[in-house]
């Protein structure tokens, strides 16, 4: 099973990246994907989500309107564009992708992917 993170790197305030995760090992259209990220001395904090089909999707309040999570289930990959950066966006993204049924629950991560807006 593996996640693997990459379309991090620095960029200026106000510019974008587009994050990519692509999965292997697992039935990637069974589970909901998310990004997550972590900041310096801070905890981890769940940025966006998409659930298996792709029709449903979540941000948080911080994100809203600048940052899209978007799936492919053709290609197992989830993705996360963000537009309108701030140096606050500053941390190391993470993919993590969660099955859950009557019977288990499979959760999975990303090695992480860091993204540094400078101001």
């Amino acid at each position: 099973v593996q996640l693997v993170e990459s379309g991090g790197g620095l960029v200026q305030s106000g510019g974008s990246l587009r994050l990519s995760c692509a999965a292997s090992g697992f039935t990637f259209s069974l589970y909901d994907m998310s990004w997550y990220r972590q900041a310096p001395g801070k905890e981890r904090e769940v940025v966006a989500g998409i659930v298996s089909g792709g029709g449903s999707t979540n941000y948080a309040d911080s994100v809203k309107g600048r940052f899209t999570i978007s799936r492919d289930n053709a290609k197992n990959t989830v993705y996360l564009q963000m537009n309108s950066l701030k140096p606050e966006d500053t941390a190391v993204y993470y993919c993590h992708g969660r099955y859950s049924d009557d019977d288990f629950e499979f959760k999975y991560w990303g090695q992480g992917t860091r993204v540094t807006v400078s101001s």
